[in-house]
């Protein structure tokens, strides 16, 4: 009767083994397996972080100019057509719904970063897998519409979920108008302790104009403006100020102490590309976005 040289080996191993093999080469082959695990680990965290460098960058320059098309805007031609419009008007990030099948869309119309809204955390992976590099709990406008409103609690939670499925990717959480301005100031800070990358203000919809002209502009980008003053003395973090504003407010945003500004409805209410496009550039070149461009585009030209 023949007996197996591996007889004396445990159970547990032996059940494993193909006849002739070595228990020290598999442990040698786990060994490899558990680097290279290590090592696809350490370059997926290094992709992540030089993404969120690239993402983060008009951000730190204070230059950002981010174009919204609608958490609850699914319709295909709608979304493209705000995202060539941010494309062609000079925007640096585009802003859809937390959809997969827009995110490629939207990363086949351009090069922009694309950040995906949402208030369900469990629907942002998917989204990321297809493309999008910036997630963003906020955008509530539609809600409000519906008699919805968040507590700090609920956006606490949100994030909390968020950051624990997606903790190397770029972050961006909205504060609601709906809290006094001290309350948001609070839960900014609190948003920040979370390890929350961009605060996000918002006012727009419940500001009601009584002056036309120049004077409206200002009125109704007002509670968003006194937003980004507030929070951003009050964070070390960046602070996007969006709802209600125009090329008029833009500049103002930034003067308050934001380091970017969101524009949704000035954009994604017009009807036509070519006018959604000429309303990007106006902004865009209130903040000077094409006199920096140009000025690379003409020192690059000089190294040459």
């Amino acid at each position: 009767m023949n007996s197996s040289i591996f007889t004396p080996v445990s159970p547990t191993i032996n059940t494993s083994l193909k006849p002739h093999q070595n228990p020290l080469i598999l442990i040698d082959n786990k060994r490899v397996a558990c680097a290279r695990a290590r090592k696809h680990v350490t370059r997926t965290k290094a992709l992540f972080s030089t993404t969120k460098e690239i993402v983060l960058k008009e951000f730190h320059q204070r230059r950002a100019l981010k174009i919204i098309s609608g958490l609850q805007n699914l319709d295909k031609y709608d979304v493209a057509s705000v995202v060539i419009a941010a494309d062609k008007g000079g925007a640096t990030h585009v802003d859809i719904a937390c959809d997969p099948e827009l995110v490629k869309l939207a990363t086949s119309l351009t090069s922009l970063p694309v950040c995906v809204s949402s208030v369900d955390p469990a629907a942002f992976p998917a989204a990321v897998e297809a493309g999008a590099v910036m997630v963003e709990i906020g955008n509530y406008d539609s809600f409000y519409d519906m008699g919805l409103t968040f507590s700090p609690e609920q956006i606490l939670s949100l994030t909390k979920e968020t950051k624990t499925m997606l903790p190397t990717v770029t972050l961006s959480v909205t504060v609601p108008h709906t809290l006094s301005l001290p309350d948001q100031v609070k839960l900014a800070q609190q948003l920040e302790q979370e390890g929350v990358d961009i605060i996000q203000t918002e006012g727009g919809k419940f500001s009601n104009p009584s002056k036309a002209g120049v004077l409206g502009l200002i009125e109704k980008a007002s509670p968003t403006l006194a937003a980004a003053y507030s929070i951003s003395r009050a964070v070390n973090i960046y602070v996007m100020c969006s709802s209600g504003l125009s090329s008029v407010t833009a500049p103002m945003a930034i003067t308050a102490g934001a380091s970017g500004v969101g524009v949704g409805s000035a954009v994604n209410k017009l009807n036509d590309v070519v006018a959604m496009i000429a309303q990007v550039k106006s902004i865009a070149e209130s903040l000077n976005l094409s006199t920096i461009e140009e000025v690379v585009f003409e020192e690059s030209n000089l190294r040459l």
